[in-house]
Order: C-alpha cells, then structure tokens, then sequence
C-alpha cells in the first residue's frame, strides 16, 4: 500500500522554513517612503506614502506636472493600493460644458527591491488595460550640509559666448542658438497652433556643484534651469506676485521661496544656485530665497527620477522664448 504522506527530511525542512521566512517577509515589509518611479513611458515620477494615526496619506508626481496629493492610500496585506480621480471638462450632447471624473487604481508589490506597479483607469467604456511600471525606494536624505566647509573646484564655463559646443537640444524644434554672447531661445507660436520647441542640455554631467548665471525673459516668459537634469529651478515673470511654488525662484511644485525677488520682465537677473548632498540653496538677484533646503524628490520634467546618479544642467526651451549668458559652475571637490 503506498504511504499517504512521505518523510519529510532536512533539506526540505530547511526550504520550507526559508519559504515561508520569504513570505512572511514580503507580506509584512513596510511601505512608508520616497520611490523614484520609471513610469510606463520610460518618464521620470516620484511616489511619497507616510503613515499616518489614521492610516496612511500619499503625494505623487507623474511626468511633467506638479507634485500632487492622492486621493486615498491602502495597503491590503502584501499590496499597496494607491487612488487618483481625474477631472477634466468636456462637452455633453447639448454642448454643455461638464466635468468627467475618471479613477485610477494604482497596486503596487515588493518583487525584490523594489516596487512592481500596475495602474489601470476607469472611463466612460469600462477599466482600461493595466499598464506596469517601477518604483525605486529613495534612500534617506543626508544631514544638512556644513555648506561653509564645502570646497569647489575651478570654475568651468559653460557657454563661450559663440556658439552651442558643449549644448544638445532635445525634445522638440530646436529654437537655441548663440549671438553676442547670449544663449537665445526663440519659441514663437502659430496663431491658432501649437509648436514643440526643444530644450538645452549640457554634454557633460555634474554631481553636486555651485551654478552661476544672468537670464532675462519676455512678459509671460517661462523656463526653467534643471539641476542634474532632474530638480527644476523655476524662470518665470512672476514679478510683484506673491511667492509660490511655481513662480520665480521656486524648486518647482516642491519648495516655495522666502520672498519673490524677481524683476520685472525684460530685465536681466541673476541665479547663484548651489546643490550639494540633495540640498539646495538659492539666491535670486542677491537676495537668499531658498536656505540649504532638503530635495525630497525630483520634479516634473526630469529626465529620469534616480536622485544619485550625475547629470547635465538643462533649459527648459519648450515653453516661450529666454536669453541666458555667463554660466558658470564650480564642481565640489569630494
């Protein structure tokens, strides 16, 4: 007659255990974070969970946009459970303008580490296809740097002044080109169109380093310079307005300035921008707006989401035209 159940030995024992030790692990591993997203398009985005007394609370950035709240986080055993509702305006049969609200359903897993994404929406036909992408968990942040005992190295210049050595656009028409000294986009728009017009990057790629500049914009003007290509200081004419986290000085949808120490359009101003150990301290026109503050994150636009990595200095080309000259950067001396 043969046995129902075998002798179970050692080494099966041993695998048993170390299953379900896996298990056990992966059920129970903690979601509370800062993720670097590679999303379904290859974008950069950023994903932040805190637990809360009432259970959890998250903000995520998506792409080019802002960073923006949640709308509910859950975890539901080894599954987090992120919702977004989406709003936007469109016509009815009468031609009525109404307001569609659409749910996204984002689930997420531990597969080694990191997180494994599906998000899917609710439209008007039913649940669209999932689409997967990754999260990254950020490492914490270093202490505030002692940015007094920060050494740099010798000034390297960006721009000669003559032409784009060193420049590559990308992303759109290129508008850049180079006259008396100036760095000049020029983004007209078609009456009644849309033109994509590219933005700037340096060859080369930086860690953590001193940048200065001068740049003047047209009334309405917007760009933006991006450090390592992945945290955008905000350029915009945004003069007499109150501060925000998207006007002239801000790290954008992120840090809010002090004050608003822009000048009127038209005219030139001045950035002295420094980024050492994901801090940032800016100073607009000689006034310090932004104080050695922490970077939680990158912001919309970057070209990819790892904070570690070196990366170029970018300008933002792709929404009106700008004028910059005498960029400089100091690289810190490890």
């Amino acid at each position: 007659m043969k046995r129902c159940f075998e002798p179970v030995g050692p080494r099966a024992a041993l695998l048993a255990l170390c299953l379900a030790a896996v298990t056990l692990a992966a059920a129970s591993r903690d979601f509370e974070g800062r993720y670097a997203l590679t999303l379904p398009d290859g974008s950069a985005g950023w994903l932040g969970i805190v637990r809360t007394n009432g259970g959890w609370v998250g903000s995520i950035m998506w792409s080019a946009g802002s960073v923006v709240p949640v709308d509910a986080v859950e975890v539901r055993g080894d599954t987090l459970v992120v919702t977004r509702i989406h709003e936007r305006k469109e016509k009815n049969a009468e031609g009525r303008e109404v307001t569609v609200r659409e749910q996204e359903i984002i689930e997420g897993r531990w597969v080694g580490d990191q997180l494994e994404f599906t998000t899917r929406r609710q439209t008007r036909g039913g649940w669209t296809e999932p689409q997967k992408f990754t999260g990254k968990p950020i490492p914490p942040l270093p202490p505030r740097p002692d940015l007094s005992r920060i050494r740099f190295g010798e000034p390297i210049v960006l721009f000669n002044g003559r032409d784009l050595t060193g420049w590559r656009p990308f992303g759109g028409r290129n508008g850049w080109r180079a006259a008396d000294g100036i760095l000049i986009n020029e983004a007209p728009q078609p009456e009644g169109g849309h033109i994509a017009y590219a933005n700037l990057r340096t060859e080369r790629e930086f860690e953590d380093f001193n940048l200065r500049l001068e740049l003047r914009l047209p009334p309405n003007g917007n760009s933006g310079i991006y450090l390592r290509g992945i945290y955008e200081v905000q350029v915009a004419d945004s003069f007499g307005k109150p501060p925000s986290m998207h006007g002239m000085g801000a790290i954008y949808s992120r840090i809010t300035p002090t004050e608003n120490a822009a000048k009127p359009a038209g005219e030139w101003q001045s950035y002295d921008i420094t980024l050492v150990d994901r801090h940032v301290t800016v100073i607009l026109n000689g006034r310090k707006i932004i104080d050695n503050q922490p970077l939680l994150g990158c912001t919309g636009g970057a070209l990819w989401s790892d904070e570690l990595r070196p990366g170029p200095i970018y300008l933002q080309g792709d929404h009106t035209s700008v004028e910059y000259r005498n960029l400089v950067l100091r690289p810190v001396l490890k």
